[in-house]
C-alpha cells in the first residue's frame, strides 16, 4: 500500500479513537506505533516506542515544562491574583465595563507568570465573578470576560504549548517566548475594546461603578510588585542572557514559593503539597501527550505525509494565504469537537512542514497556533474555559456562558487576521532581541 495512504489511514484512525474518547496520548502513541510496525516491522516500532520517553525525557525543553508549572501553582496558592484584579479596576474605572475590562486585564498580568489557560481562567474568575455579581453585572457579560481572559494563560510567556511546540518543532524556547508578547498585549487590549463597545451597546449589561482618583491609582501599584518583579526575572533574566530557560523557571519556581510567605502568607505543608501534587499530575498528563506525539511523528516522517502534501500544496500554485485559510477553517472545525491541546500536538506534525514550505516564518506559526487554540478554548460544543467558569458558579448555565463568550470569539478571529496582515505583531521582538 502506498505510504502516503497509510499516512491518511492513520490520521483517520487518530480521529477516530479521540471522538470515541479515547485519551489523546494514547491514541497518538497507539496509531503511531502500529502505523510504525505496518510501514516496517514490530521490532523497529518497539525500538521507537522504547526510546521516545527516554529522549524526550532529557530534552532540555521539556525539563523547563514541570519547573514553569511549579511555578503558576505556587503563584496561584500566593494569591496574587487579588491584587492584579485591584490594580486592574482602579485602573479601568472610568471605562465601561470596568471590572469585566480589569477581569481581562488582571488574566493578562496572572498569564505572564502562569502559563496555563484552565489555571488562568480559574484564578481570575474566582476573584472577579463575586465583584462583578455583587456591582450587578450581567453573568453573560461576567462570565464571557473570565472565559476570554483566561485563554490569555497560554499567549503570554510563559507558555507550556509554547514549549510544547518548540519541542515538536526544533525551535527557540525564547524566541516562541519572546514572539507572544506583542500578541498577548494586542489580544488583551482587543478584549478591553470588545467590552467598551458591548457596554455601549447595551448599558444594562454593566452598571456604573465609582470611579477612582490618581492618588488611589497610583497607590494600587504596590498591588502588582510582587508579578512585576517574577516577571521580570524570569522573563528578563532569560532575554537578557542571564539565566537559560531552565535556570529562569527555576528561579521562578522558588521566588513564587517564597511569595506564599509574603505577601500571600500561605506558606505551610497543605499548600506545598498540593502544587507539587497537581504539577506532577499536569506533567503527567503533559508528558504522556508529548511521548504520543513524538511516535506518531515518527510514523508520520516514514509515511513522508506532510512532505508529500508539502510538496503538492506547491506545484498546485495557490495563494499561500489561501492555504492558511483552509489550515485555519480545519482548526475552528477541530477546535469545536477536541481539546485545544489534543488539536496542537496532532496537527502541528502535519502543518508545519506545510506552511514553512510555503514560506511563514516557524516562530510566527508557533503563535498562529496558539491563538487558534485560543479559539477553540472559547467555542462550543468543547469550550474547555467555559466548563471552568461554569464550575466557578454553578448558578451560572452554560448557556449563559456561551452567549457571553460570542463577542469575544469575533475578538480572537479580529487578532488573528491582524497576525496574518502584521506578520511582525508576532516577530518583531525575537528580531529585535537577536540584535
Amino acid at each position: 500500500m502506498d505510504a502516503t495512504i497509510v499516512g491518511l489511514i492513520g490520521i483517520a484512525a487518530l480521529l477516530v479513537l479521540i471522538f470515541m474518547g479515547m485519551n489523546i496520548g494514547m491514541a497518538l502513541m497507539s496509531v503511531g506505533f502500529i502505523g510504525f510496525a505496518a510501514m516496517t516491522n514490530v521490532k523497529a516500532a518497539i525500538s521507537v516506542l522504547s526510546t521516545v520517553p527516554s529522549t524526550q525525557a532529557g530534552s532540555y525543553s521539556m525539563i523547563v515544562v514541570p519547573l514553569f508549572i511549579l511555578m503558576g501553582n505556587f503563584a496561584y496558592r500566593a494569591r496574587l491574583s487579588s491584587g492584579l484584579f485591584d490594580f486592574s479596576k482602579k485602573w479601568l474605572s472610568r471605562v465601561p465595563g470596568n471590572l469585566a475590562g480589569a477581569t481581562v486585564a488582571a488574566c493578562a498580568g496572572f498569564g505572564a507568570i502562569c502559563g496555563s489557560t484552565p489555571a488562568t481562567c480559574a484564578t481570575m474568575g474566582t476573584v472577579a465573578l463575586p465583584e462583578m455579581r455583587k456591582a450587578g453585572y450581567d453573568d453573560r457579560l461576567s462570565a464571557g470576560s473570565i472565559a476570554f481572559g483566561g485563554t490569555l494563560g497560554i499567549l503570554i510567556p510563559p507558555s507550556t504549548p509554547m514549549i510544547l511546540y518548540a519541542v515538536l518543532t526544533t525551535t527557540s524556547v525564547n524566541a516562541l517566548f519572546s514572539a507572544g508578547i506583542l500578541p498577548g498585549i494586542l489580544q488583551a487590549a482587543l478584549g478591553v475594546v470588545t467590552i467598551v463597545i458591548w457596554c455601549k451597546i447595551c448599558p444594562g449589561l454593566a452598571p456604573a461603578t465609582s470611579k477612582c482618583s490618581w492618588k488611589e491609582r497610583i497607590c494600587s501599584l504596590k498591588e502588582i510588585l510582587g508579578v512585576v518583579f517574577l516577571f521580570g526575572i524570569v522573563l528578563g533574566g532569560m532575554f537578557s542572557g542571564w539565566f537559560s530557560v531552565a535556570q529562569s523557571a527555576a528561579i521562578g519556581s522558588f521566588l513564587a514559593m517564597l511569595m506564599m510567605i509574603f505577601p500571600g502568607r500561605t506558606f505551610n505543608k497543605e499548600n506545598i503539597f498540593s502544587a507539587l501534587q497537581e504539577c506532577t499530575r499536569t506533567f503527567a498528563m503533559t508528558f504522556l501527550i508529548v511521548i504520543g506525539a513524538s511516535v506518531f511523528s515518527s510514523f508520520l516522517a516514514i509515511t513522508q505525509l506532510p512532505m508529500t502534501l508539502a510538496s503538492t500544496i506547491e506545484s498546485m500554485h495557490v495563494s499561500k494565504y489561501l492555504i492558511l485559510l483552509l489550515i485555519t477553517l480545519i482548526y475552528v472545525f477541530l477546535g469545536m469537537i477536541m481539546d485545544a491541546m489534543a488539536m496542537m500536538m496532532m496537527t502541528v506534525p502535519i502543518f508545519y512542514p506545510i506552511v514553512t514550505a510555503l514560506g511563514f516564518d516557524a516562530i510566527w506559526f508557533g503563535i498562529y497556533v496558539i491563538l487558534v487554540m485560543n479559539f477553540g478554548s472559547i467555542s462550543p460544543p468543547v469550550g474547555m474555559c467555559c466548563f471552568v467558569v461554569k464550575g466557578i458558579d454553578k448558578k451560572i448555565s452554560l448557556g449563559t456562558v456561551f452567549k457571553g463568550i460570542l463577542p469575544f470569539i469575533g475578538t480572537l478571529f479580529v487578532t488573528i487576521i491582524l497576525l496574518v496582515i502584521f506578520p511582525s505583531i508576532a516577530t518583531f521582538v525575537p528580531s529585535l532581541l537577536a540584535g
